[in-house]
């Protein structure tokens, strides 16, 4: 079996996190000196605390790379933050498990990725053993995923290796050419960075067009009603094909001797702006007359019967074609705009291209004809394009779907409307990022998006935002956010104006989500009294929700130059949006002694009974108890001198916490240099050792420390004042469990 794949769409929190070249760490004032010596920068001042950053290791940074590259491509599933697990035992049968850095899975392919790193350029003694280690779970990688993700037709599957600095030797070259283990570098990492940036998900087709250059595609042999004909001496065949079939088998960069065509000098005819309008136009059911000129390699993947010719023995024959056709065996030589704007598209498996398609033409012949037919022709008129306006589920039945294009919908009216307060303030795709235009799509969609703004129950029960017309939701919609948004952005112009520029930090997209969400809360709170939102006209919702907002704008409009940037700083992310939402709804509170949303009793009850003064008591004891018992273990177990040091930690922990030491100018003892989750590191790695010790709830290693992972997710809340989160009562109860487990080992 294998564990820890999930659904691309649970993953946009950890994109976020992951695509970062950045780590963060909020410490105390008194401490800036000591991190600044370990390299740390000072990112952002608190009020009571310092955000400082530093670039990730080079051992996270290409892990966390690659996977964004598969993120951003559109893999169906991926890997979680600490890789997936593979079962070294067959079937589900529990037992030792097999860390892989990263897997990406889609419908056709699945790819199990190992990324090595060194702190400078060297070769690797181990490099071929590795590669022989990841071949070695080939069958039970590709069985296991089958068994995890069913499809009717059975994937491809392939493995990798991304190296930054471990320079592979020609052993290991020969070695990963055995093992089918395909390896990339930092410089591939660069390019496919760069190639997604200029197709988006469509560069996935690429990508498996080189790591699995020449394999069969199963399940796609077909064959097509087409013409054979010469264009001079060129051969070529006419037909009509699926966007989706044509989509897995071509490349528009080409790849020849392991030098590969720099993407600027060619990507930069793919414009994401034209791909975006032209999938608009597509959308609202256009067609293209004009062919897509693609080159096969016809000796291993085209096959002609001949049924009749037509104008005699020169002239074109009619038959049918056959394609067997490989990843990357097919080069877009001209309608690579038209194609990829198909990817991701409704449309891709229902509409049809015409097709142009050369035979074995020669890298050079192909380059020729590419420049001659796009010097010739006459591109598409932008301003056509742009008036074209996507409404991908703007038919469809389905209700969640409609929703979909309302939200939509409604963002772009919101952008347009001059009396919006957030008139040309929304970030859309190839726009630049300004102070004023930084409220990015996403941030608005998500606080719409959530539970019973527009759908309670499908069919049954719906939310205040709600209509039976979807253009009638759209308008009330936007004219509600308008009225609600307006009424907190006029009692505080001048700090709105600002937008995300120095001094600002309310009209950005954590406020703005912050301020929806504040919205949602109210909706909630006149429910609870009885109203029926959906048959408010919106003039009469309107009137309900507008006092609310008028002392939201006073409670925001009261804070000082210093109470705004605290404000701001501690607003990001769903942790700093909900604290923030908080304070809000405490102020509301006061106002109205009725007003109690969901969840605020309890968070006022957690804020007064000072359960983070007693988590920190906690965690602060935990890690002491944890220390002294991990030492005293490993002391035992390795009786002599420094033994427990050198073979008890392993070496990673081991570099980490010497290279403390040594920042710290000596100062304290190398185990005080050892992190919480380190000692998870040094638990896995001796289990029979600690296993009947710290072990908690059973279920392996993996599962049986996850306590402390708890720990510390529980610690960041303690230790980040300024989001004003509370740590909960079930979080405290949990928290005394783990000390009262090791207070039955430990002597302190």
């Amino acid at each position: 079996m294998i564990r820890d794949l999930f659904p691309r769409e649970d993953l946009a929190g950890l994109a976020r996190k992951r695509r970062r070249s950045n780590q963060f760490k909020t410490v105390k004032p008194e401490d800036v000196a000591n991190y600044e010596q370990k390299g740390w920068a000072i990112s952002k001042k608190n009020k009571k605390s310092i955000r400082m950053s530093r670039p990730k290791p080079k051992a996270i940074y290409i892990e966390d790379r690659v996977w964004s590259l598969l993120y951003r491509m559109g893999f169906s599933h991926l890997s979680g933050e600490q890789g997936a697990f593979l079962s070294v035992k067959a079937g589900n049968e529990k037992g030792p498990e097999n860390q892989i850095d990263v897997v990406a899975v889609d419908d056709d392919v699945s790819i199990a990725i190992e990324c090595k790193s060194a702190a400078n350029p060297k070769r690797s003694s181990t490099l071929q053993a590795e590669i022989e280690h990841l071949s070695s779970a080939r069958v039970r990688f590709f069985r296991a995923v089958e068994r995890t993700l069913p499809t009717e037709s059975k994937r491809m599957g392939t493995q990798a290796m991304f190296l930054w600095d471990v320079l592979p030797q020609q052993r290991d070259l020969e070695t990963a050419k055995n093992c089918s283990v395909m390896l990339f570098d930092i410089d591939d990492i660069e390019y496919y960075e760069k190639l997604t940036e200029h197709l988006g998900p469509a560069a996935k087709y690429i990508f498996l067009s080189e790591i699995m250059a020449g394999r069969k595609i199963r399940g796609l042999e077909i064959s097509v009603p087409a013409l054979q004909a010469k264009m001079g001496k060129l051969l070529y065949y006419t037909f009509a094909i699926s966007p989706e079939y044509l989509l897995k088998i071509a490349s528009v960069a080409h790849r020849a001797g392991g030098h590969r065509v720099e993407v600027g000098a060619y990507q930069r005819m793919l414009e994401k702006k034209r791909l975006k309008s032209i999938a608009q136009y597509i959308s609202k059911l256009g067609f293209f007359p004009t062919n897509i000129v693609i080159n096969i390699d016809g000796k291993k993947s085209l096959q002609f019967d001949t049924k009749e010719h037509v104008g005699g023995d020169e002239g074109a024959k009619y038959g049918t074609l056959h394609i067997r056709p490989a990843y990357g065996c097919a080069w877009i030589i001209d309608g690579q705009h038209r194609l990829y704007a198909y990817s991701g598209h409704d449309r891709a498996s229902s509409s049809y291209l015409n097709v142009i398609a050369f035979a074995g033409l020669s890298v050079n012949k192909q380059a020729e004809l590419f420049i001659d037919i796009n010097n010739e022709q006459k591109s598409v008129k932008r301003s056509l394009l742009q008036e074209l306006f996507a409404v991908l589920k703007w038919g469809d039945i389905n209700e969640v779907e409609q929703v979909r294009a309302i939200i939509s919908r409604a963002i772009v009216g919101l952008d347009k409307d001059p009396e919006s307060p957030l008139f040309q303030r929304i970030l859309f795709t190839g726009q630049k990022k300004t102070g004023m235009r930084c409220i990015t799509v996403n941030s608005v969609y998500t606080a719409l998006n959530k539970a019973q703004m527009y759908i309670v129950q499908q069919g049954v029960e719906y939310g205040p935002l709600w209509t039976a017309d979807r253009e009638k939701t759209v308008e009330r919609t936007v004219r509600i956010l308008v009225s609600w948004l307006g009424a907190i952005a006029s009692s505080i112009p001048a700090w709105w104006e600002l937008g995300a520029s120095e001094g600002g930090g309310i009209a950005m997209s954590d406020g703005v989500a912050m301020c929806i969400a504040l919205l949602r809360s109210v909706f909630q709170h006149l429910e609870s009294q009885g109203l029926r939102l959906t048959r408010l006209s919106v003039e009469e919702l309107i009137a309900e929700i507008t006092p609310f907002a008028q002392d939201v704008g006073r409670f925001l409009g009261n804070f000082n130059a210093k109470q705004q940037r605290d404000f701001r700083d501690g607003l990001r992310g769903n942790q700093g949006q909900t604290s923030r939402r908080r304070e809000c709804e405490q102020y509301l509170q006061s106002k109205f002694p009725d007003f109690d949303p969901p969840g605020l009793s309890e968070y006022l009850e957690l804020r007064r009974a000072q359960t983070n003064t007693r988590a920190f008591e906690l965690i602060s004891r935990i890690e002491r108890q944890l220390k002294e018992i991990i030492i005293t273990s490993l002391k035992v177990e390795f009786r002599s001198g420094d033994a427990w040091w050198y073979e008890g930690v392993p070496q990673e922990v081991r570099t980490k916490a010497s290279a403390r030491l040594e920042q710290d100018k000596g100062k304290g003892e190398r185990e005080d240099h050892v992190d919480l989750l380190d000692y998870r590191i040094i638990i896995r790695a001796h289990w029979s050792v600690f296993r009947p010790i710290l072990e908690y709830g059973g279920n392996g290693k993996e599962k049986g420390t996850s306590w402390i992972a708890k720990v510390n997710e529980i610690r960041k809340i303690v230790m980040h004042p300024s989001k004003n989160l509370p740590v909960s009562w079930e979080q405290l109860e949990e928290l005394a469990e783990y000390s009262e487990m090791l207070d039955r080992h430990s002597t302190q």
